[in-house]
């Protein structure tokens, strides 16, 4: 063992010869000695009897994060670890189970700046749906380390929790005339394509004229820029059309932009004022493509065109707007007509022949 800075180290030979230098992680010496004689255990009896070597939750944690690199959302799940992890810092990986993993879950809660390992005293609970990304995350996690790794015999299995039914927020086109009318000049076009073609925010500011074709009416969105990894060829509408015409002239490689600059985040106090001011509640800027498929849907465009042209990996997720359009319903309702006479009426279905002439007479003797 050895010290560097005031932090103890080790450095050894394991009896298969590989070399083993790690930091130990205590500037306490009593607890480093523990450490140092744990560690060479360990290592004798996976080399001399073949034991599995115990990998901690840190060890499972890098090796996710490095094999996850070029993942999308990886910052999204570096805030789950970073969770979890205050939990289960230096924890054999074999050793943690299912429900000290759920009892963690159900810690979680509304924080500001870093989430923290432990519940804070201001924190709001969080939606089942928000339980459900980190139970979800540690299931990948445990599975990884289970059949590709094999760093433990079995991967806990989890159950997520059931999440209620969200209503979709889209707007009415007086809503949207509204919102487009307190605009500032520079963030009116981008939410007016946005409602054209239900781009999602970071494909609309990231979007560049080598993917736009004015001449075909074409714009598309490269497999490395959607969310579901598979390209978006996107027809462009008169309203789309109009955006981008306007935007002509501005930057050489940028569509959208704000003082002759690409736009490199939301204005999210811009559209949250616009929408203050327009008397539009509850609604986010991802609401507008919501919107758009809202539209299309009311049109009757069908659902699985709705998901081609939107690029959404599952038909699931555009079932959501199915309500909106339930006329492809009605033939099928409509059918119970060929069982009911034309000339009767539902509401005496229930009543005797006796009583329906009884009827009849009173509705005839009311008549002036």
């Amino acid at each position: 063992m050895y010290q560097r800075g005031k932090t103890w180290w080790c450095d050894f030979a394991t009896p298969g010869g590989k070399r083993v230098r790690q930091s130990l992680g205590t500037r306490d010496r009593t607890q480093a000695q523990e450490l140092y004689d744990k560690l060479k255990s360990e290592r004798w009896r996976v080399d001399e009897l073949g034991e599995q070597p115990a990998y901690t939750w840190d060890e499972a944690c890098i090796r996710y994060l490095r094999e996850k690199e070029g993942k999308k959302s990886l910052s999204d799940d570096v805030t789950k670890i970073k969770y979890f992890t205050g939990f289960f810092r230096g924890r054999e990986l074999r050793s943690i189970k299912r429900d000290e993993v759920m009892n963690a879950v159900s810690k979680l809660a509304h924080q500001r700046g870093v989430t923290a390992g432990h519940n804070r005293e201001t924190g709001k609970p969080v939606s089942d749906a928000t339980r459900n990304r980190y139970i979800a995350f540690a299931s990948t996690l445990f599975r990884l380390a289970a059949n590709e790794w094999e760093w433990i015999p079995k991967a806990p299995v989890f159950k997520k929790r059931k999440e209620a039914s969200r209503r979709i927020r889209w707007l009415k086109k007086s809503e949207a005339a509204r919102l487009l009318a307190e605009l500032a000049p520079h963030l009116r076009p981008i939410v007016q394509f946005a409602l054209a073609t239900g781009f999602r925010h970071s494909n609309i500011i990231g979007l560049e004229w080598s993917q736009v074709n004015l001449v075909k009416k074409m714009a598309w969105i490269h497999p490395d820029q959607a969310k579901a990894g598979e390209a978006i060829g996107m027809p462009l509408n008169a309203p789309a059309m109009e955006v981008l015409i306007s935007q002509v002239g501005k930057h050489p490689r940028w569509v959208f932009t704000y003082r002759g600059e690409k736009i490199k985040q939301k204005a999210a106090t811009g559209f949250k004022n616009a929408l203050k001011r327009a008397g539009i509640e509850n609604f986010r800027f991802h609401d507008l493509r919501h919107t758009w498929a809202s539209w299309l849907v009311q049109s009757g465009v069908p659902l699985h065109v709705i998901q081609e042209l939107g690029g959404w990996h599952s038909f699931e997720m555009v079932k959501r707007y199915a309500h909106l359009a339930p006329e492809h319903l009605r033939e099928h309702v409509e059918m119970i007509d060929s069982q009911i006479d034309s000339g009767t009426n539902l509401s005496q279905v229930s009543l005797t022949g006796t009583e329906q002439q009884e009827r009849k007479k009173a509705l005839l003797g009311a008549r002036p």
